[in-house]
């Protein structure tokens, strides 16, 4: 276990996670903001190489369970994404993804909230940032509620979005320093 809140469990992944990540990677709905989805292959691979990265950085995203019943129901993470020049080397990201039909019952906000002090707290690092495409207002409204702020100046065009899907390229960055986390939690 890396964590846990209230209501869920931030875990390592599972063999019998591979369904519940095959369907969020594939979800229309999940993914309306993503050029692709994945076929079960892909989503194995893509779920293979979360699990390489967590064991050689300590960073990525994990699955989350709800303590009620022991079910997943998505992931969530702290990751370096590899995004230079837009995002410095180091720059570490929040992020998270649901299955559709769990959305709505606050798991991303109370997931991404125990991430963040786990980020600012035991890792110590001075800034955690989370973008998303500019329309995603789903994912831009967890990151206001989890007191994070918009910075205009390091929005930018994401360069894995290919020209087919280029509604999709840009990204809005928000940001929250340890001294604005810890300030807001005085």
């Amino acid at each position: 276990m890396i964590a846990q809140t209230p209501r869920l469990i931030i875990r390592n992944w599972q063999a019998s996670d591979e369904e519940l990540f095959y369907h969020i990677c594939s979800d229309d709905k999940v993914m309306e903001f993503f050029p692709s989805r994945r076929n079960r292959e892909e989503a194995r691979e893509a779920m293979s190489r979360l699990i390489e990265n967590i064991a050689k950085t300590g960073y990525g995203f994990f699955a989350i369970e709800t303590k009620e019943d022991n079910q997943p129901v998505g992931f969530a993470g702290l990751a370096i994404p590899e995004l230079e020049p837009f995002l410095p080397k180091g720059t570490v990201e929040i992020g998270w993804r649901l299955a559709a039909d769990k959305w709505g019952k606050g798991y991303a906000t109370e997931a991404a909230t125990e991430l963040l002090r786990l980020g600012f707290e035991d890792r110590r690092l001075d800034e955690i940032v989370s973008f998303a495409v500019a329309a995603n207002t789903r994912s831009t409204a967890v990151m206001k509620r989890l007191g994070m702020l918009p910075d205009p100046t390091r929005d930018f065009d994401h360069p894995g979005v290919p020209d087919s899907h280029i509604h999709l390229r840009r990204h809005v960055l928000y940001a929250l320093s340890a001294q604005q986390w810890r300030h807001g939690r005085s």
